[in-house]
C-alpha cells in the first residue's frame, strides 16, 4: 500500500513537472501552491479527481503544445 502511494505521489509530482513546476500547475489547475507541495510530499492524499483534473489539463496542454509547433513549423 505504502508503495503505491509512492507511485502515485512520483507520477504526480512528474506531471506537475511537465507543467513546469509548481507555480504553473498551481496556475493552471486553479490549486494553491502549497497544497500542490503538500500533495507531493505526501503530506495530503492526491484524490482520483487530482489525477483526472491532472490528465484533462495535460492532454490540454499536449493540443496547445502541439499546435504552436504546427504553426512554427508554418513559418
Amino acid at each position: 500500500m505504502k508503495a503505491a502511494m509512492q507511485n502515485r505521489q512520483d507520477h504526480f509530482a512528474y506531471c506537475v513537472q511537465l507543467f513546469g513546476g509548481t507555480t504553473a500547475f498551481s496556475r493552471r489547475l486553479g490549486i494553491d501552491e502549497r497544497a500542490v507541495r503538500r500533495f507531493i510530499t505526501g503530506e495530503k492524499p492526491i484524490s482520483d479527481g487530482l489525477l483526472e483534473d491532472t490528465a484533462k489539463a495535460l492532454r490540454a496542454l499536449s493540443a496547445e503544445a502541439a499546435a504552436a509547433a504546427g504553426q512554427v513549423s508554418a513559418s
